[in-house]
């Protein structure tokens, strides 16, 4: 089976501290954790990770461990789900400070090289959309 590595990047407007902080928090809205159908998160180094997410009628199991956690520059940690078809995939996710917030790099690596191997882009650049969104968000002034 042929593999390929993906990349995504995203700037979100906060710093790389808060930033981890939230990436690594199921609770927060906009986490790749947060709302999943099924969470079991244990975010330290050998630390295992399995999220179930609905999508398109069906859930989708995603399982793990950490490999690597570097507040608040780097997590690293294994990946599998059907749609690595048994591989077990690596994500790295670097926080680096820029000017007024970080610039995040996603890079999947070990993917199969297939429709749903390639997918893995898309969902991996709609989640952190998504996540800058919440740092984007303006809390409503009421009064």
């Amino acid at each position: 089976m042929n593999l390929i590595n993906l990349s995504v990047t995203q700037w979100v407007s906060a710093p790389p501290q808060k930033a981890f902080t939230r990436w690594m928090d199921a609770k927060a809205p906009g986490s790749f954790w947060h709302g999943g159908h099924r969470v079991i998160l244990n975010p330290v180094v050998g630390g295992l990770f399995y999220v179930a997410v609905k999508h398109e009628g069906k859930i989708w199991p995603h399982f793990g461990r950490f490999l690597k956690l570097q507040r608040p520059r780097r997590a690293e940690y294994t990946w599998m789900s059907p749609a690595t078809k048994g591989v077990e995939s690596v994500v790295s996710v670097t926080f680096k400070a820029r000017k007024k917030g970080t610039l995040i790099t996603l890079r999947h690596s070990g993917v199969p090289d297939d429709k749903m191997g390639r997918q893995h882009k898309d969902g991996w650049t709609w989640i952190l959309s998504m996540f800058a969104k919440q740092f984007a968000a303006k809390p409503s002034s009421k009064g």
